[in-house]
């Protein structure tokens, strides 16, 4: 077993077992029956080529075995850092093929986010393109690799320079693949951030089957569907709720989009048949917009909404303008996920998150002293059950404050269980910002800010924006060598430094406030919520 894994408790393992959640078969084994019963059909499609079945699962093993070759094996790290690329599956499955454990980072990551991954999980490899939107990846790859002891191979999908190219490794002469146990760590997902850096998630080959075969019943996904990936792969949501990876363990079609946009996506839907998609409320909107200037037909399609709050008159405008079916969705990385039924009456689709998609997903919904609250009173969302995690990977403190004793991890989630059993999210708890689709920590942002010298103190909230999700605001205030009437800090001049930085660019802030103090609480917090007050306030005057 893994270091730094936190396993179930055995009588909740052999429970789970029992039930039929888990079959002890790995996920590159499941692919491998996919291929078998159908060889010939198109597993995947991308921007720059399509692949069968046969041709996939062949790739991923010559690229398997050339990770032997270059010693990698079981349980060890590799950070995966490829955009929605046929390349991005074959090398997941390759390494899931080997036992070794990718760690799925984001396109839009950058040195900070790159080197605090291969530190926390003590990747062993990097894979990444060469160039993608104007950056070097490659450089980056030399950054980190100076900085983190463990880093010994650097693979790039491209012109590798001096690194290994991926076409190599996809020539290597095929090796017998060691045995996989089910049970143990297929991947490393991301946590949202909520602690100023991302927490490695590990999910096992046993549970995250589970999970694609749970979100495919509930949203009927069979060989006959195709998915689209219409935002980048390595989020929980577009690999597997069902996604790309349930896509091809299912035996369907995963098309993978270069990005989310109407002129791109709209003829990928029309040419290759899509029925089923996951896109934040923001991106559904776009869509809705955009359509009658772009006609495509969806009538086919059902969209999973989530990652945010879909309020009921976006819902509907969504589902009237594209002419497809909605289902909102909660997901989380650390496991659960309820989601509304196709046969759920519009009041229900629009206005809840749905049910837990597993009879064995244990929820509570308690109070500031822990204690359950009754239907329809709002409180923290605390979830155990067979695809929720135990604990983070290595990282026991955490561990403590995220997980209660009995196993039940804490999302910070603040929720209500409605009469009917309906889950309905209503906020938060922790200070993550919904922003471009993706989830930044207010910490991390704050942290990288007061690097910058003219900056004092600062505070960043979101704020709702139908086209952004939520605008990231920073408000700052500035040090004794700054004028607060000529400041020489914009928001052109911080975000260049956040560049410099290394931070993501889904993490830049979308306006600046140049303050004198920050509001308190009467504990000495920040009092953020006087914060968002004040910028309302601004906007109306």
């Amino acid at each position: 077993m893994l270091d730094g894994f936190v396993p179930w408790p055995p009588e909740f393992a052999d429970r789970y077992r029992r039930a039929g959640y888990w079959n002890g078969v790995s996920l590159r084994q499941l692919l491998a029956d996919s291929a078998g019963r159908r060889p010939d059909k198109i597993a995947a499609v991308d921007v720059q080529r399509r692949v069968t079945y046969g041709e996939l699962l062949a790739e991923a093993d010559r690229i398997a075995s050339g990770l032997l070759d270059l010693g990698i094996g079981p349980r060890d790290r590799v950070v995966v850092h490829l955009p929605n690329r046929i390349d991005f599956l074959t090398t997941v499955v390759a390494l899931l093929g080997i036992g070794a454990i990718p760690v799925l980072a984001l396109p839009g990551h950058r040195r900070e986010e790159i080197l605090h991954l291969t530190r926390a999980s003590g990747a062993v490899a990097y894979v990444g393109p060469d160039r993608l939107q104007g950056f070097d990846f490659r450089a980056l790859a030399r950054d980190v690799r100076r900085e983190a002891s463990s880093l010994r191979h650097v693979v790039v999908a491209g012109d590798a320079e001096e690194f290994t190219p991926l076409s190599e490794l996809a020539l290597a002469a095929e090796r017998e693949l060691p045995p996989v146990d089910a049970s143990e760590v297929a991947l490393l997902l991301l946590s949202g951030g909520t602690t100023g850096v991302p927490k490695l998630i590990p999910r096992t080959h046993d549970d995250y089957a589970y999970n694609i075969r749970a979100c495919a019943e509930v949203v009927e996904f069979d060989d006959s569907g195709v998915y689209l990936a219409a935002n980048p792969v390595p989020h929980n949501a577009a690999l597997g709720c069902p996604g790309a990876l349930g896509a091809l363990l299912l035996g369907g079609k995963a098309v993978l989009a270069a990005n989310p946009s109407p002129d791109h996506v709209f003829p990928l839907i029309q040419q290759e048949g899509v029925t089923l998609t996951t896109l934040v409320p923001a991106l559904a909107l776009l869509w809705a917009d955009s359509v009658s200037s772009k006609p495509v037909d969806m009538s086919r399609m059902t969209i999973q909404v989530g990652s945010s709050k879909f309020g009921p008159a976006a819902a509907d405008r969504v589902s009237k303008n594209l002419g497809c079916r909605i289902m909102n969705v909660y997901g989380i990385g650390e496991g659960l996920i309820t989601h509304t039924r196709l046969d759920d009456p519009p009041e229900v689709v629009f206005s809840t998150e749905g049910r837990p998609v597993c009879p064995d997903d244990e929820i509570r919904i308690v109070d500031a002293d822990d204690r359950e609250v009754g239907p329809d009173v709002t409180g923290e969302l605390l979830t155990r059950g067979p695809y929720t995690i135990r604990g983070y990977f290595a990282a026991p403190e955490v561990n403590r404050r995220s997980f209660t004793a009995d196993g039940f991890y804490r999302t910070g989630d603040l929720a209500r269980m409605t009469d009917d059993g309906n889950v309905v999210i209503e906020g938060r708890l922790k200070d993550i910002i919904h922003h471009l689709g993706e989830k930044v920590s207010a910490e991390e942002v704050e942290g990288h800010v007061l690097t910058h010298p003219l900056v004092r103190d600062t505070a960043v909230i979101g704020v709702p924006d139908e086209e952004l999700d939520e605008r990231l605001c920073v408000f700052v205030v500035l040090g004794s060598s700054a004028s607060t009437s000529t400041p020489d800090i914009t928001l052109r001049t911080l975000r260049e430094h956040l560049r410099q930085r290394g931070l993501a660019s889904y993490k830049f802030p979308d306006e600046l406030i140049v303050v004198p103090d920050l509001p308190r609480t009467p504990v000495g917090k920040i009092d953020k919520q006087a914060l968002k007050a004040s910028l309302g306030e601004r906007q109306t005057a």
